[in-house]
């Protein structure tokens, strides 16, 4: 029986709203990654980007948030190891003062979206109004482009995204942005990016270069659903169906396979993720999502990683990063991440 979002007692109103507004996304399985490409140049699939472009669009307006006391510049930055181009969207206070910086890395399930996109501008000036620098990451996504042109599955866009920290802490000083104070963040598919970003770099040895993770929705099992996260059944239909094989043919069934928490976190052990610094999990009551991303956060404490959680309850997937629905709660997680990055 279909889900039915106006009988839901817990749903805040006004996602009610936004719900039944929103076109259905995707939920069929496919034969594998070639299918979803296809897909992409469809006639049917622009309608449907069109549509939602247009509801993200709607976010960035000066009624929505101000852009007065901000500065907004773009940045071209040379990816490693494949030397592909990648962009950063930097936003910072118009001040001459030196502040924490917040990486942020774009949603849409490591496959789709941009950091350009209206929601995702309107929310780091959001985070920023808060007296910090948001250094927005546009990667390669593993199926429709983003404002990089390439599409690439795993490990193409964690790779992106190590490189733009990188650059930011090389450029620190120009970018006038405490090279101490540097967090990881981001939603959904950019929430898995967030956490695999820590574990990479912890591997790496190069953990140092953040002082925190704060991953918002994480997007991080890969299939669904699952009888240990019990959300993924009674919250599917949200906004997400995720009973489908789409998310993990799309970033990389090989990975998926091969049970690699770089690609999907939830398969992640108490030795992968001990070392990281701060790490804060935002779920959302009503996601399918919701409880992968406390099992990691669990997963952290089990490994002595200083960690909280929060929840938005009467909330959907994601529903701080669309700040004209619910402005309160996109205020509130801004301001929680401002100060996470002050430290």
């Amino acid at each position: 029986m279909p889900y039915d979002v106006a009988s839901d007692p817990r749903i805040d109103p006004r996602l009610k709203a936004l719900l039944s507004a929103m076109p259905p996304i995707p939920n069929t399985d496919v034969s594998g990654r070639q299918e979803l490409l296809d897909e992409v140049n469809q006639p049917g699939n622009a309608d449907f980007e069109a549509m939602y472009k247009m509801m993200m669009e709607a976010c960035d307006t000066p009624e929505v948030v101000s852009s007065e006391c901000l500065t907004v510049t773009q940045h071209d930055v040379v990816s490693q190891p494949d030397g592909n181009t990648i962009r950063i969207n930097f936003i910072r206070p118009k001040s001459e003062e030196v502040v924490p910086c917040v990486y942020y890395i774009h949603g849409g399930g490591m496959a789709s979206m941009s950091c350009f996109d209206g929601n995702y501008r309107a929310w780091g000036k959001i985070v920023a109004n808060n007296n910090v620098a948001v250094a927005m990451v546009d990667f390669r996504n593993s199926v429709s482009a983003s404002s990089v042109p390439e599409v690439e599955p795993f490990p193409a866009g964690l790779n992106d995204c190590v490189s733009g920290l990188k650059w930011v802490h090389e450029h620190a000083a120009e970018l006038k942005i405490d090279a101490s104070r540097v967090v990881v963040a981001g939603e959904s598919g950019g929430g898995n990016l967030t956490l695999s970003a820590g574990m990479k770099l912890l591997k790496d040895g190069d953990i140092g270069l953040v002082t925190g993770l704060y991953a918002l929705c994480p997007y991080i099992a890969g299939e669904w659903p699952q009888e240990r996260f019990p959300s993924s059944t009674q919250n599917n239909g949200i906004f997400l169906d995720l009973h489908h094989n789409r998310g993990k043919h799309g970033y990389g069934i090989e990975a998926f396979d091969a049970g690699n928490p770089l690609a999907w976190p939830s398969f992640a052990s108490v030795d992968d993720v001990r070392g990281l610094p701060r790490v804060v999990v935002h779920v959302n009551e009503c996601d399918p999502l919701r409880d992968e991303g406390l099992e990691f956060y669990r997963l952290c404490l089990a490994a002595g990683v200083p960690a909280r959680a929060r929840m938005s309850m009467g909330t959907m997937h994601g529903t701080e990063i669309f700040p004209l629905a619910c402005p309160e709660i996109s205020a509130d997680t801004a301001r929680d991440l401002a100060a996470f990055a002050k430290g």
